[in-house]
């Protein structure tokens, strides 16, 4: 197994008048156990994660890596960052939508499948030409994903994790007060947030709504054998994101130090990716744990009208936060079952 860091240059595709970078790591199989037919995992994080969420042992109930599960069965995984969400670049996330993050990991993503078909990826490694190419999305990584697919055409299949394309909503404890949130236009730019699409259900008790929220988060986001130092430090990453982190902070590096706010804002809007959802015509992949964003995911089907194929899965014992879950290594046997069933298709033509 082999870990290869990247700073991949998208300037020309997102076209900001400034340099653009997106940061990527592939992980890469030993060569002998490449099948026939490569498959080429393309992993996009949720908004306040960074690719380490899919190549890091992440601390929870489970262990072991997602990239690491997949290469060893003869996979390659690309985990890309968003555009603009580290402190280095020097873009701000304010101006970053759905149209110009999802042209960015486009492109590092054509260049990365470049390299490995002329064999200038790794030294040594041999040209890796015509693979079958999935992607998949965690949460708001899952709404641009479908984005992607719907304007790029980039995948041979896809994998929505955790996000619903009918509507995206935080999991309420059985006796807890339902959440609202706040519904914003997609892309929605500050100057359009002073009052939510939905303002009137906003109008009792913001205190109240903030903290059934919080409590919402804390028991939808990780499942119960999850250890309570480790939901607390991740409720303390998204707090610590809405208020500006600290830039010499040491930080996990599945964590991401800025939020695509403009792409963001949306994500709980109903229907924020319907149309995209209904164009996507390869298989799809509806996966999400037991406790979830997808408040009823045997409807999540309907929302792929054109999809060669959709299969749904519901994770057993697992929050939003995949990745943290005991249940892990179930959810990645049946994304790697996914990706198979994708290459099978594309072998056959």
């Amino acid at each position: 197994m082999r870990q290869i860091e990247l700073a991949i240059d998208v300037s020309d595709a997102v076209g900001l008048g400034m340099p653009a970078r997106i940061a990527a790591t592939v992980v890469l199989p030993e060569p002998e156990a490449l099948p026939d037919q490569a498959v080429v995992c393309v992993a996009l994080p949720s908004s306040s994660y960074a690719r380490g969420y899919y190549t890091c042992d992440l601390p929870g109930a489970g262990s072991g890596a997602q990239a690491a599960f997949h290469v060893e069965r003869g996979w390659i995984v690309a985990a890309l960052d968003w555009l603009g969400c580290d402190d280095a670049s020097g873009l701000d996330p304010e101006d970053l939508g759905y149209a110009a993050l999802t042209a960015a990991a486009h492109a590092a993503q054509a260049e990365i499948l470049l390299r490995l078909e002329n064999g200038v990826l790794a030294p040594g490694y041999p040209p890796v030409g015509r693979p079958c190419v999935i992607g998949i999305g965690q949460s708001l990584g899952g709404g641009l994903l479908i984005y992607q697919q719907a304007r790029h055409g980039s995948f041979d299949g896809i994998g929505v994790l955790g996000f619903s394309a009918i509507r995206s909503h935080p999991a309420t404890p059985p006796g807890g007060e339902p959440v609202v949130v706040a519904w914003y236009p997609r892309d929605a730019g500050l100057e359009e947030c002073r009052e939510p699409l939905n303002a009137a259900a906003l109008s009792g008790s913001q205190s109240a709504q903030e903290q059934a929220a919080w409590e919402a988060v804390a028991w939808g986001f990780h499942y119960d054998d999850v250890p309570a130092e480790v939901v607390e430090q991740d409720l303390a990453h998204y707090e610590g994101i809405a208020r500006g982190i600290d830039p010499d902070a040491p930080l996990p590096p599945w964590y991401a130090r800025r939020t695509p706010q403009r792409a963001a804002r949306s994500s709980l809007t109903p229907g924020v990716v319907a149309s995209e959802a209904a164009s996507v015509t390869v298989p799809v992949l509806a996966a999400m744990g037991v406790r979830d964003l997808v408040p009823d995911p045997r409807s999540e089907p309907r929302a792929f009208a054109s999809a060669r194929s959709v299969d749904l899965f519901v994770c057993p014992r697992m929050g939003h936060m995949h990745n943290m879950a005991g249940t892990r290594a179930l959810l990645w046997e049946r994304i790697h079952l996914f990706g198979e069933w994708c290459a099978a298709l594309k072998t056959q033509g």
